[in-house]
This record gives structure tokens, C-alpha cells and sequence, in this order.
């Protein structure tokens, strides 16, 4: 960084101009382009703020960004000052990083990259390969937020994998492991148990563990790092377990229902709590976060049944069967690999409409395929696009042909998102639902939009000018 950063636009340029593995296939890196080297030299030159700071550490296929907000907001009702650390982000870039649910403003996003560029260019200049990336800065930039708004806690949920991922330099309380199922395969194997023995690289030597997984074969993978270790494990359906129900809003079938769940821990029990998240799988997500909470009330943390209560109640986490529009239904989902979008077909069962309009847009090196023979046929309606903020995104006529391939079912391209929601509106009827999933980045993009045409018609305001990539 020649010289110093002065805006926020200067700022995110910077960042974005850093190798950048969310944006790149998976292809061009492999595992040993992903070490904690660089990670722990950037924070050996900013003071080492990490080491300040103790941690709820989140890893998991699916499932952790939602358990990791649910602990947050239960934290923060507890009176703890409570960092949160998510990726990717929707919007804006500083959605990665919250303090009590409260984003950093443009200028300290500016004073935080000026901050880091100093030790980031002398590491430029060290020799190997010790260039830190963007996931690396963000996560150091992310210390320092903490460090200056002196969290108590922070929650940090893992980009990709979790032994070699740039969270894995911190000091866990607790380590969580939500669910285990085929997913970067490329980078942490193919097989159930690799993919686990990957995600349970969080895992410290003595610090307790809960495990949402259910699988006999990832379960044991799981297990058998924790006794290495002598890592506590608390293993869902074992250690603990959780019932679930829903309340539906009569008045508005399409509303908001509330799924309630009742958690139980040895002769513990926390009865009738809230889980305002759609889908059935929020239950165990909630349950996994309640017995992250329970640990951390374990080892003296002080947090009442009435702040797992609250907490919970006020949870909100976009693009997570999200329902951004009525007349007709519009859901936006992040879902990206075979088990979230089961995830997401059992949540829309719950959903009445006459028909169902599909927008799909997928990422390279996932299994489209998979994706595909789950999603066609439970659409009356299906529309094949590609998001334009992330060259990994698959080509739509790429994605039209395997739609081809795959069934006889016509179907609709749309060169990009813009165009898709467009078509989709046109085509479906106030009854009707439309469902913008396959990939973070769609349901980023299109979630964009809607909002942005909702606020304008609402209060012609002049749109924001917050870069978004």
C-alpha cells in the first residue's frame, strides 16, 4: 500500500485487489495455498491481538453462520460485549465483522486497513509466500475491531474447512462442529470422515467440543481427534438433544412462523424457546447453540435462561430462507451444495402456492448436478442464470445445458440477475412462489435488487454509493 488510504471506496479496492479465494475456482489453489504460516505472521506484527480475546470457535458444512448469530445475539443479552466474525457477506464488506450486532462505520473500515497496509506490505516483500490474502486481512482486521471495542467474546464462524482456515489462530472457550456433509471435496476430500477429521482441525487440546453431527461415519472422525486431545465432547443425541415444533401465525399462512424448540442437557432443559429463522434444520442449529451456551455457562460465563430466551427471539440472519417479498412470495436462500438445498425444499413445504418459480444460479466446483436433480422437480418454473460479482460462477448456458442434460423439462435463461428476477416477476402470479437460490453470490445479488426497488419506491431516496463485490 504505497500510500496512506483516505476513503472507504480506497480502501475496499485495496482489500479487493488481494488474492481473493472466495473469488477464484477452485482449481487455480490447493491445500497448500490454505496454511496458518501467513495468518500468524500478520498477527505476530500487529500485536497479537487474538491472543487478547477468548473465543466460541464455529465450524461445520452447513449451519454454522446461523448457530454462530444465534450464540451472539445470546451473548449479547447476557451484558456480554460480543464480537461476531461471518463470511462471506452480503452487501457490504464490513458485514464480516459486528460488535453487539453493530457494523464498523466506512471510516473504520479506512483507519483499520491503514492499520494492517504497513505490515501487509513488508510481508509482500518477505520471501516465500508469505503475501497474506483477502480472507487473512479480514480476519486480522477483524482482531483489531475487537481489540479497539474491547470485546469480551468474540464468535467466529470458519471460512472454509477449519484446520487450515485463518480463524484458526485464536483461543477457543468452546469448538463447534454443526453438520458434516460433502462439500469442497476438492480441498478436504471426498469421503464423510476426511471432511470431518478437516473441520474438527478447530479442536484444541482440552477445550470442550459440541458436535451437531448425527452420522455414525463423521461422528466417529470427530470423536476420535477430540479423545486425541483430550478435547471434552458433547455430541448431539448422546450428550444432549432437542425437540421441535411450529407455531403457525393463522392470520397469514405465509408469515413468518415460529418454529419453538425445547433443548435438553443431562437433567437440564430449556422448554419453549424461539427459533424465528424458517426451516426445520434452525431447530438444530438453535439446539447445538444452546449447548455451546450451556459449556460456556459451565466455565463460569454468566448467562440466564431468560438471555437464551432473548437472545434467540432476536435473531435475524438474511439470505437464509429468507422471505424478502408477498404477492407473490419471494424467498432468497445462500444454499450451495446437496444438503442445504434439502435443507431449503423441506422449508418451502411449509409454504403454500399455487406454482413455484425457480431462479438458479450455481458456483464452480460444487455439485450442480446434485443441486439440480433435487431442484427440478419441485418447480413448476425454472429460470438458469449466473451472478456477475464472482467469476467462479458457472456460465448460464453452461448451466442451461446441464439442465438439458439432466431432464426434458423447458426451462428459461436469463443472461444475468437482473434480467432473472425481471423474467420471474413476469412470469409468476400474486399466488404463486418465487425462490432465488444455488449460491451466496445470487442470493446476494437478487436480494440487492429487490431491496434497493423497495427502498426507492418507498422513499425515493438516492441509492447508497457503499461499494458492494
Amino acid at each position: 500500500m504505497p500510500q496512506r488510504i483516505e476513503t472507504y471506496e480506497q480502501a475496499i479496492e485495496f482489500l479487493y485487489n488481494r488474492i481473493n479465494y472466495e473469488r477464484v475456482a477452485g482449481t487455480a489453489y490447493s491445500a497448500a495455498d490454505l496454511k496458518l504460516d501467513r495468518m500468524r505472521e500478520l498477527l505476530r506484527r500487529i500485536g497479537n491481538p487474538q491472543e487478547q480475546i477468548p473465543v466460541v470457535h464455529i465450524a461445520g458444512t452447513k449451519g454454522k453462520g446461523s448457530t454462530a448469530v444465534m450464540i451472539a445475539r445470546v451473548l449479547e443479552t447476557a451484558g456480554y460485549r460480543t464480537g461476531l466474525f461471518t463470511s462471506p457477506h452480503l452487501s457490504a464488506f464490513e458485514e464480516r465483522m459486528s460488535v453487539d450486532g453493530r457494523l464498523p462505520s466506512p471510516q473504520q473500515i479506512v483507519e483499520l486497513v491503514n492499520e494492517i497496509g504497513e505490515p501487509v506490505a513488508d510481508m509482500d516483500k518477505s520471501p516465500g509466500r508469505l503475501c497474506p490474502t483477502y480472507f487473512e486481512i479480514a480476519m486480522a482486521m477483524a482482531w483489531l475491531y475487537f481489540q479497539r471495542q474491547r470485546v469480551d467474546l468474540a464468535v467466529l464462524e470458519v471460512g472454509l474447512g477449519g484446520r487450515l482456515d485463518a480463524t484458526n489462530v485464536c483461543r477457543p472457550e468452546v469448538c463447534v462442529i454443526t453438520t458434516i456433509s460433502r462439500d469442497h471435496t476438492r480441498l478436504l476430500g471426498s469421503r464423510l470422515s476426511q471432511i470431518a477429521w478437516e473441520k474438527a482441525g478447530i479442536v484444541k487440546p482440552g477445550v470442550p467440543t459440541v458436535s451437531g453431527v448425527t452420522a455414525l461415519e463423521p461422528s466417529q472422525s470427530i470423536a476420535a481427534v477430540c479423545r486425541e486431545l483430550s478435547a471434552p465432547l458433547r455430541l448431539l443425541g448422546r450428550d444432549f438433544d432437542y425437540r421441535a415444533s411450529v407455531v403457525p401465525l393463522e392470520h397469514d399462512p405465509t408469515a413468518m412462523e415460529i418454529s419453538v424448540v425445547d433443548v435438553s442437557i443431562g437433567d437440564r432443559q430449556w422448554l419453549g424457546l424461539p427459533v424465528p429463522l424458517r426451516g426445520r434444520h434452525q431447530a438444530h442449529n438453535a439446539a447445538v447453540a444452546v449447548a455451546a451456551v450451556d459449556l460456556l455457562m459451565q466455565h463460569g460465563w454468566e448467562i440466564t435462561a431468560s438471555a437464551i430466551r432473548d437472545g434467540l427471539h432476536r435473531v435475524n440472519w438474511p439470505a437464509r430462507v429468507e422471505m424478502v417479498g408477498r404477492n407473490p412470495t419471494v424467498i432468497v436462500d445462500a444454499a450451495h451444495n446437496w444438503a442445504a438445498i434439502a435443507a431449503l425444499l423441506r422449508a418451502l413445504e411449509d409454504l403454500p402456492a399455487r406454482r413455484r418459480v425457480l431462479v438458479l444460479a450455481a458456483t464452480q466446483d460444487k455439485d450442480v448436478e446434485g443441486m439440480l436433480r433435487q431442484l427440478i422437480p419441485r418447480f413448476d418454473t425454472l429460470i438458469a442464470t449466473s451472478y456477475l460479482n464472482n467469476p467462479r460462477a458457472v456460465p448460464t448456458e453452461e448451466l442451461g445445458r446441464q439442465l438439458a442434460m439432466i431432464s426434458d423439462r423447458p426451462f428459461h435463461m436469463a443472461p444475468d440477475p437482473a434480467a432473472a428476477w425481471k423474467l420471474a416477476r413476469r412470469l409468476a402470479a400474486p399466488d404463486d412462489l418465487i425462490c432465488i437460490t444455488g449460491s451466496f453470490f445470487i442470493a446476494a445479488e437478487v436480494r440487492d435488487l429487490i431491496l434497493d426497488a423497495a427502498q426507492a419506491r418507498s422513499s425515493h431516496d438516492r441509492p447508497s454509493n457503499r461499494v458492494r463485490y
